[in-house]
């Protein structure tokens, strides 16, 4: 199992390190000492039940937010089954780094939590168990998950490396009071709208913007990169040949970027911002009129002190007309999977815990305490899964979100380009014209460090 893991790993690692690729976003900075390893799971004893060592990702404003939801949870699995689940919860800023080091080190959990969008690079590694038609009957089937959810759980024509957990999908949240004070009666639908709504929403003097982004985060960069390059009919990848610099693929990018160096109806501060914390509170504290962020940011919102009822969200808005070959992709398929280390020697109780974490129960506790999606069609019966907010969510996760390329190469995409666009956006912050040129110089570079490894 493991004569790939070492190699593969190498390489996901030149482009992935520290990425918060597909939950929650930003936290891009690795952690200063990362670590590499964590305690192996030990057979137990016949005669004693099971300890299962698991890794959660933190989904909640705070690790201790995240314990304070899952904990209640373990222990009533515990009580079910007899099996004891040791957890810890591990920032997006170091999961990938910890994973990566536990992939190779062979020192992992039985059961932990990856980014949807690093499915098919961790898969490459060997080091996952493979969810084929067997393991998926003995967790309830296939059938039960969101079919866009499954989409994004490893390579093409492979058993999936992972299921689905926490489901995720980008909105446009918008500031109720700062729209009834301009006269705007509802959210803007197409781009044209947006940008003339972000106008007419910013007035720098008084320090309030129509939009707020996370412009130093990468993978959030990435993530926008993806949507507007598809709306522009961008393939991203040709196979497995990046075509970064292709002109669709500019033209998305230029379409984010111009919303602070054209448009300016961004702070240029916000060129600096790697993670959602100041965007959040700008956006609950009126200085920031609209956000384009995924469903978990709900929490945050309203820790910060914004009432539900004092906002509202809509599907990113599409250009009208689409251009040519142009596809309606206003989110990618966002969230978190579920896995099970290859090497578990508990996988029996491991695979329960995963049946247990997936079931209609479970996801609507979690994903309603997460501002999350749930992933089991069946948990959607739930009332509180049938706010306006959340059908928003619901919809375009089902009808308008895809997913990114399953495919090794992903996390080079997320990172090249992510990056490129970090800088395009300081220099923008800066008063410095970005114009297709630019952008095309920074994707034309993006490509040969994919192609050298570098």
């Amino acid at each position: 199992m493991r004569s790939r893991t070492i190699e593969a790993v190498a390489a996901f690692a030149l482009f992935a390190l520290g990425a918060a690729a597909c939950g929650k976003s930003g936290g891009d900075a690795p952690s200063s000492s990362p670590s590499s390893s964590g305690p192996s799971a030990s057979a137990a004893p016949a005669s004693a039940p099971a300890t299962l060592s698991y890794w959660a990702s933190n989904q909640a404003p705070s690790v201790e937010d995240d314990k304070k939801v899952l904990q209640p949870e373990l222990d009533k699995f515990e009580k079910q089954t007899g099996i004891k689940v040791k957890l810890e919860v591990i920032p997006w800023s170091d999961l990938l780094n910890r994973i990566l080091g536990a992939t190779t080190s062979g020192k992992g959990p039985d059961v932990l939590n990856i980014g949807n969008s690093w499915s098919a690079s961790l898969q490459a590694t060997g080091a996952f168990l493979p969810f084929d038609d067997a393991t998926l009957a003995r967790i309830g089937g296939k059938d039960r998950f969101i079919p866009a959810s499954m989409s994004a759980t490893g390579a093409p024509g492979q058993p999936p490396a992972a299921v689905p957990l926490y489901g995720l999908a980008y909105g446009l949240f918008y500031h109720k009071k700062l729209f009834a004070d301009a006269g705007i009666e509802k959210p803007p639908a197409t781009w044209a709208e947006l940008i003339a709504v972000a106008k007419k929403l910013t007035d720098a003097q008084s320090g309030r913007y129509g939009l707020a982004i996370m412009g130093a985060s990468y993978s959030e960069n990435a993530h926008f990169a993806f949507m507007f390059g598809r709306q522009h009919g961008a393939k991203i990848f040709d196979g497995k040949q990046p075509r970064f610099d292709d002109p669709e693929m500019v033209a998305g990018i230029k379409q984010y970027i111009d919303l602070l160096s054209v448009h300016k109806v961004v702070n240029p501060s916000n060129a600096e911002y790697v993670n959602d914390t100041q965007i959040l509170k700008d956006f609950s504290a009126g200085k920031a009129a609209m956000l384009m962020i995924q469903s978990y940011a709900a929490t945050a919102i309203e820790q910060n002190g914004l009432a539900r009822d004092a906002y509202g969200v809509a599907p990113v808005p599409l250009p009208d007309p689409l251009p040519a070959n142009g596809k309606r992709v206003n989110s990618h398929v966002a969230g978190i999977n579920i896995a099970v280390f290859e090497d578990s020697k508990n996988r029996d109780a491991a695979l329960k815990f995963v049946e247990f974490m997936t079931s209609p129960e479970e996801q609507r506790i979690l994903n309603a305490a997460f501002n999350s999606l749930p992933v089991v069609t069946s948990a959607y019966s739930d009332e509180r899964f049938k706010t306006g907010n959340i059908q928003v969510f619901q919809k375009v996760l089902a009808e308008t979100a895809e997913s990114m390329p399953m495919i090794e190469e992903t996390a080079q995409f997320e990172t090249l380009v992510g990056t490129a666009m970090k800088d395009l956006l300081a220099e923008a912050a800066s008063g410095k014209a970005v114009d297709d040129a630019a952008i095309r110089a920074k994707l034309t570079k993006a490509n040969q460090q994919m192609a050298s490894g570098k």
